[in-house]
Formats: C-alpha cells, sequence, structure tokens
C-alpha cells in the first residue's frame, strides 16, 4: 500500500465540521443574535437566580425557610408562569421567553413537565448545541431572546 499526500492531508485538515453549527440555534433557523435568538447561558443564569430568590423569599416568609417548600414554590412559579405566558418574573425582568418549536406559549402541560424537569436540575444543566437544555429538547420549546 503506498499513502500518497491525498491520505495524509485528509488527517491534516482535522474533523468534518460540516455537521457543525455555526452558533446555537442555526439548526433551527433562528438569528444568531437579538430577538428571536437563543438565549445564552448568562440571561439563564441569572433569570434562574431571580426566579430561585423570589421563591426563597417567599418559603421564608411564609413556611420558614423550609427546602421543600422552596422547590415546590419555584416549580409552581415556573409551572404556571412559563406554561401559560411563556416566562417567569426572570425570564421578563431579562428579556427572554421559552416557545413552543412552532411559535407560542408552551402551555399548562408542557410548563409542568418542563418544571418538573428543571426541578432535577440535571436536565438543565446537559445541552445540545443549539444550548437546549434536556428539558427543553423533551417539551420541544426554546428559551429566546424577546
Amino acid at each position: 500500500m503506498v499513502v500518497d499526500r491525498k491520505d495524509i492531508g485528509s488527517w491534516l485538515s482535522g474533523p468534518d465540521t460540516s455537521g457543525i453549527s455555526r452558533y446555537p440555534g442555526a439548526r433551527l433557523g433562528l438569528p444568531e443574535s437579538g430577538p428571536g435568538s437563543m438565549a445564552r447561558a448568562g440571561r439563564r443564569i441569572a433569570a434562574i437566580i431571580i426566579d430561585w430568590t423570589i421563591a426563597l423569599l417567599i418559603s421564608n416568609f411564609a413556611f420558614g425557610g423550609d427546602s421543600w417548600a422552596t422547590l415546590a414554590i419555584f416549580a409552581i412559579e415556573q409551572t404556571i408562569l412559563v406554561g401559560t405566558l411563556g416566562y417567569s418574573i426572570g425570564h421578563r425582568a431579562l428579556g427572554i421567553h421559552v416557545i413552543r418549536r412552532g411559535g407560542g406559549a408552551p402551555g399548562p402541560l408542557a410548563g409542568l413537565l418542563r418544571a418538573l424537569l428543571l426541578c432535577l436540575v440535571i436536565p438543565a444543566v446537559i445541552f445540545d448545541p443549539d444550548q437546549r437544555g434536556l428539558h427543553d429538547r423533551a417539551m420541544n420549546t426554546l428559551l429566546v431572546r424577546r
């Protein structure tokens, strides 16, 4: 077997990157930036901190800071607000919202299941190249900029 320049060039040029998106949301047909683009990690993390802080404040006032009560308040907020309006208080404050892949609010059932998966934490921190967590993939939702 004779090795020629063509064979050597194939491994020197690096892996095939033709299937990799240039930016999060490109494969979904979303713009790279601005309204309708995928919400980046900074906004997502800040929104969840705002929502968790609100749940903590309510829990401290009404339930003495019980951790299960805090989690339940957080889940209820996510279920009701995201399921009906498409955004939580934190999402609204940071200019992002949750939509179904085809458009519109996720709906009550998707809001509930998405909130339950979000409370498990792991589905939210495992994400794809489009920065969709497993909880968003499971519910076929997108977290986009307003």
